[in-house]
């Protein structure tokens, strides 16, 4: 089969920070680029509303799914493989996916790539792409992530991954939602009641307090999310809300997309993704 009717459309939710989009959308479809050259790589974006605020702001025009699957019809692709850059099996994935199968009629064969934490093993390699990244933070110092939430069944995975964290050796590091939960009020209740568990020791003492935070996003993208509910200046940001508890808290703009493991990820699940299809 030629080159150009085997493609790869690689689906963001989408961000209006260009800098965000350098450092993790545009490096996870440069990678599946090189990691696929016999296929075409194709880009959509789900957030209309950003599409807007670029082709107004800079002129910039993304493709939402439906303009991509037409354009890809046009270029004569005939066997498509999607990869959505989605953390979750979520509402916005299933969404994607009902937009893309009403396509499936121009198309021989249409395959889905999973989000990056679809079984254990994602959420195990997820783990540790974080806690080796952040493993030299300094004494009584906690990683805070903020992920989305969502009013899915989906948003389970948060809890469990927070689990996760203590149970494969990063105590110091806590997972909270910003529209689900656990909330960034619970996170504070935890560490404040709880600290940095780390064992048992000669005196008897089970754990560590925390007087830092570093906050950094569990999203694909630092975007509005992350400049904003994370580390905004104004009263209920979460960096706002972990000083007024008393904390030190220093904020981390850079996305999942942008450490190597989790693009490694997808990448997999591409691979996985052309082998069922």
């Amino acid at each position: 089969m030629s080159h150009s009717q085997k493609a790869i459309l690689v689906v963001s939710f989408g961000t209006s920070y260009e800098d965000a989009r350098k450092a993790t959308i545009e490096r996870i479809e440069e990678d599946i680029r090189a990691a696929f050259p016999e296929y075409r790589i194709y880009r959509a974006w789900t957030s209309r509303m950003i599409l807007s605020i670029l082709k107004k702001r800079e002129q910039l025009i993304i493709p939402n799914v439906q303009e991509a699957m037409d354009a890809m019809i046009a270029d004569g692709v005939t066997e498509v493989i999607v990869q959505p850059t989605h953390i979750l099996d979520g509402i916005e994935n299933h969404i994607m996916k009902e937009e893309v199968l009403s396509y499936q009629e121009h198309f021989s064969s249409i395959s889905f790539g999973k989000p990056l934490l679809s079984n254990p093993e994602d959420a195990k390699a997820v783990v540790h792409a974080i806690g080796k990244r952040f493993q030299d933070l300094e004494e009584h110092t906690a990683l805070v992530l903020m992920g989305h939430g969502t009013s899915h069944q989906s948003n389970q995975v948060y809890e469990e991954l927070g689990q996760l964290f203590k149970q494969m050796g990063y105590p110091y590091i806590f997972l909270g939602t910003v529209e689900a939960r656990p909330s960034v009020q619970e996170l504070i209740q935890e560490i404040s009641n709880y600290g940095i568990s780390c064992g048992s020791d000669a005196s008897g003492r089970t754990s560590v307090p925390v007087k830092k935070v570093k906050l950094a996003p569990f999203m694909i993208v630092a975007g509005d999310h992350a400049h904003n509910d994370m580390a905004g200046s104004h009263p209920q940001s979460w960096a706002s809300r972990f000083q007024d508890a008393g904390y030190e808290a220093e904020s981390i703009l850079k996305g999942l997309g942008s450490y190597q493991k989790i693009r490694e990820l997808f990448i997999e699940h591409v691979q996985t993704a052309i082998e069922n299809a």
